[in-house]
C-alpha cells in the first residue's frame, strides 16, 4: 500500500505502490465475468484513491449478470466502502476533506452538476450522468468490484471506525434517506413498507431509528416476514392479511414494484397519507387510482429515485453513529473474495438475498472466500 512520506514542498501523501496495476471485475456477457488487470489510476488534484474493502452487489449487478440488463462489457459495483490511500494535492490542504487512512463510503455514480436538475439541487435526476471507462474503453458503472477506485474527494464521506461492510451500505442507505426525506416523514408517524427485501428492510430500520410510532411490513414470503419481525417490525402480514392495518398509516413505502402494489399502498394510507414509490416497476405496469379519492383525502403519491449529497451526508452520520449497526449486520447474506466474484454474482441469481459482499475485507471476515447467513 506504499508508505507515508512528506514532500519537501507539500502535504502528506502515500507513495504509489511498486505495482502499477490492480484487479477489476468486468461482466462480459450473461453469466460471464472476468478479473482484468487495469492500470492503477492517476489522481487529479481533487481526487482520492480508495482501497476497496467491500463492495455490495445490488440489483443492477444481478441484472447485468443474468442478462436482463445487457450492457457489455461493463465494470460494475457502486456500493463500496474502503480506506483512503492517496490524496490529490488540493485535497490534502483542505481541512475536513478525506485524508489518508480515513474509512469512507463512496459515491461512484457521478452527476454532471450543470444540467437543469443538478442546478435545481435535484442531482438524483441528472440529465447527463457521468459514466467513466477503463483504460481499454470498457464502460464503468461504478467499477467498485476492484482492488482500488479513484473518485473525486467531494464524493467520499468519512464514517469513522465502523465495519467496512457498513460503509459499503452508504449508497443504498443514502437512497433510503432520500426516500424518507421526500415522503415528509416525521417522528411519530405510522409507517408501512410494502416489500421486505433489502431496501425494504433499510426503510424499516431508518424509520424506526427516526422515531416512527409504528412500523410494519408487507411481503408475500413467509420467511422474509419472519425475519422482518425479528428485526423489529411492529407487525408483518401478507397482502391478503391486512384487514386490521388498512387506513392506518401516515407514510407507505413501496419497495417491491409489483402489479397492485400502488393500490395496496393507498389502501394502507390514512387521510393526508403519502405513498412513496421507491422500488422500480416494469414499464408496462399501470396503477388504477381514483382521482376523487386522492383529492378528498389529500393523499400524495411520490416517486423516489437514487440520492443526493444531502442524503449522503445524513447516511454517513447514521453509519458513524452506529444507530443502525445491528440492522445492517442482519442484512449481510454472504461474503466472497474478489477472486470469487463469479460465485458471488451467481448467488444473487440463484436465490433471494439481502446483500452479498465482495472484496478483500469480506474475504477476511468470512475466514474463507465464502460464508452464507440468512437470505
Amino acid at each position: 500500500m506504499g508508505r507515508v512520506a512528506r514532500l519537501s514542498a507539500g502535504p502528506l501523501r502515500v507513495e504509489r505502490r511498486t505495482r502499477s496495476t490492480m484487479h477489476v471485475a468486468v461482466v462480459t456477457g450473461p453469466g460471464a465475468v472476468e478479473l482484468r488487470n487495469e492500470p492503477i489510476p492517476r489522481l487529479g488534484p481533487e481526487d482520492v484513491l480508495i482501497e476497496v474493502g467491500t463492495c455490495g452487489l445490488c440489483t443492477m449487478e444481478r441484472r447485468l449478470f443474468d442478462g436482463t440488463k445487457p450492457i457489455y462489457p461493463v465494470a460494475p459495483g457502486h456500493e463500496a466502502g474502503g480506506r483512503v490511500i492517496e490524496v490529490g494535492q488540493a485535497v490534502a490542504s483542505l481541512p475536513g476533506s478525506p485524508q489518508i487512512g480515513d474509512l469512507v463510503t463512496v459515491d461512484l455514480l457521478t452527476r454532471c452538476g450543470t444540467c437543469r436538475m443538478c442546478r435545481r439541487g435535484r442531482s438524483a435526476l441528472c440529465k447527463r450522468p457521468q459514466g467513466g471507462t477503463l483504460s481499454d474503453g470498457t464502460i464503468s458503472m461504478g467499477a467498485g468490484l476492484a482492488e482500488v477506485v479513484r473518485v473525486a474527494a467531494a464524493q467520499t464521506y468519512c464514517v469513522g471506525e465502523i465495519p467496512v461492510e457498513h460503509a459499503a451500505m452508504g449508497e443504498p442507505l443514502a437512497c433510503v434517506v432520500h426516500s424518507a426525506r421526500l415522503s415528509g416523514f416525521r417522528p411519530g408517524d405510522r409507517v408501512a413498507v410494502v416489500g421486505a427485501g433489502y431496501m425494504g428492510r433499510l426503510h424499516l430500520a431508518l424509520c424506526r431509528a427516526w422515531g416512527a410510532s409504528c412500523a410494519g411490513m408487507v411481503d408475500v414470503d413467509e420467511q422474509r416476514r419472519a425475519e422482518a419481525s425479528a428485526a423489529g417490525a411492529d407487525w408483518v402480514a401478507g397482502p391478503d392479511g391486512l384487514t386490521g392495518w388498512l387506513g392506518q398509516h401516515d407514510v407507505v413505502f413501496v419497495t417491491a414494484g409489483t402489479p397492485g402494489a400502488v393500490e395496496l399502498a393507498l389502501d394502507l394510507c390514512d387521510d393526508a397519507g403519502a405513498v412513496v414509490l421507491y422500488g422500480a416497476f416494469a414499464k408496462d405496469v399501470m396503477a388504477s387510482v381514483g382521482a376523487d379519492r386522492i383529492h378528498h383525502h389529500e393523499l400524495s403519491i411520490i416517486g423516489a429515485f437514487s440520492q443526493e449529497p444531502e442524503d449522503w451526508r445524513t447516511a454517513a452520520g447514521l453509519l458513524q453513529s452506529g444507530a443502525l449497526a445491528a440492522d445492517l449486520d442482519r442484512l449481510v447474506t454472504a461474503r466472497y473474495g474478489l477472486a470469487d466474484v463469479a460465485d458471488a454474482l451467481a448467488l444473487t441469481v440463484e436465490r433471494p438475498v439481502y446483500r452479498v459482499m465482495v472484496g478483500q475485507e469480506a474475504e477476511r471476515m468470512s475466514g474463507s472466500s465464502r460464508t452464507s447467513r440468512e437470505r
